[in-house]
């Protein structure tokens, strides 16, 4: 009788922060005497705002002098309105629990997972996943310790953070947006090749970023002789900012 295989996997997320220190904002007093008080007063482009007598008022429409963002390798600056300088990183799971469904011999099995981060004034972040591969009972499914490609009809687990096309059309490429830079890490970075090993990094932004959403793509392939059953595992992934 042919042997019934299946997977589950759960995803769950930590978040890891390392804060630096921050410096108390220092406000200036209005520029007054016994006989005049400007309240609101600029240094620079611009001037009073609402500046008015009885017969006519003045509206200050200069906005930003300069807006939008700047970057390089190391650094980047969005300049326009004041924002808080208080550091945030943030995540969502956006899938849960993954079901394989039934594994079989002559074809891998794959599926997808999606996950997004975000990271404000910082110097980027780091994604890591911590767990083991399928297992059912005492038999465990070999992670795919070595970068490679899916084969089927040998026992397989491997992951990555791109789309693909073999064995067949799964997964998507980080989603930047208008503002991210989160970009998957070389080794689960690259169409078609597949590994997974417990605590490496899969993911990274190099500064701060906007939002990217990232889709794990997870392969599986057994053998013959694997025997059957329902297989469960469990990956962690640590978001850990970097300063």
């Amino acid at each position: 009788m042919p042997k019934r295989l299946t997977g589950w996997i759960g995803v769950c997320l930590i978040l890891a922060f390392c804060v630096a220190a921050r410096t108390t904002a220092v406000y200036a007093d209005p520029l007054q005497s016994t006989n005049y008080r400007f309240d609101e007063s600029t240094i620079g482009a611009g001037g009073l705002i609402q500046s008015s007598s009885a017969n006519y008022q003045g509206t200050d429409a200069v906005g930003d002098v300069a807006i939008g963002n700047a970057a390089s390798t190391n650094y980047q600056v969005n300049a326009g309105s004041k924002t808080t300088n208080d550091p945030t990183l943030s995540f969502s799971l956006n899938s849960g629990g993954i079901n394989f469904g039934s594994f079989t011999a002559s074809s891998a099995t794959v599926t997808t997972a999606s996950f997004s981060v975000s990271d404000y004034t910082s110097y980027g972040y780091v994604v890591q996943i911590v767990g083991g591969p399928p297992t059912n009972g005492s038999h465990t499914l070999p992670a795919m310790t070595t970068t490679g490609a899916s084969q089927s009809g040998i026992e397989q687990f491997g992951i990555n953070l791109v789309a693909n096309t073999s064995p067949s059309s799964v997964g998507a490429n980080p989603d930047n947006g208008q503002f991210g830079f989160g970009a998957a890490t070389t080794n689960y970075g690259t169409s078609n090749q597949y590994r997974y090993v417990s605590g490496e990094t899969i993911a990274q932004a190099p500064k701060s970023s906007g939002l990217t959403a990232y889709t794990i793509s997870y392969l599986v392939n057994v053998a013959g002789l694997t025997p059957g059953g329902q297989y469960t595992s469990d990956q962690t992934l640590i978001v850990t900012g970097t300063y």
